[in-house]
């Protein structure tokens, strides 16, 4: 294997571990508000809790095997998860109209828990992170390719 080779493949892994990061740090940060602070997820909060905390695995086991194709079914992933998350912020920004929403029973999917900066609220830092994700993986495959 060529230096220029090892040097792709670095900065795969590299990208891949920065996506894995950002799974984990979104991870613990739900199950943070869930179970320390005791805030009920919404329905659409618990599809995208349904994304994210695979990637975690998914990502890491890539990241131990070294495996430069798994990155592919966490971008997968990681897109559907953008998916949910941003029609829940178009939801919560009331861009949605209310026949269109799936919460009935339970927490309301509009329920405010978190405002960073008086514009980031959940349902956008939850795009954001699998934004986030979607595009180092994405940089982690491209940077794979000239293996």
């Amino acid at each position: 294997m060529t230096t220029k080779n090892q040097a792709s493949l670095s900065r795969a892994w590299y990208f891949m571990l920065a996506a894995w990061l950002v799974a984990l740090l979104s991870t613990a940060s739900a199950l943070f508000l869930g179970e320390v602070m005791g805030v009920q997820p919404c329905v659409l909060c618990w599809y995208q809790r349904i994304v994210m905390f695979p990637l975690v695995l998914i990502l890491g086991l890539a990241l131990m095997r070294s495996d430069h194709h798994i990155p592919l079914y966490g971008a997968l992933l990681s897109v559907v998860g953008q998916l949910i998350a941003g029609y829940h912020t178009l939801l919560y920004w009331d861009w949605i109209p209310p026949d269109l929403q799936p919460c009935g029973q339970g927490p309301s999917c509009k329920q405010q828990v978190l405002n960073l900066f008086g514009f980031l609220d959940l349902p956008m830092l939850s795009f954001l992170a699998f934004t986030l994700i979607t595009i180092l993986l994405i940089f982690s495959l491209d940077s794979s390719k000239h293996e």
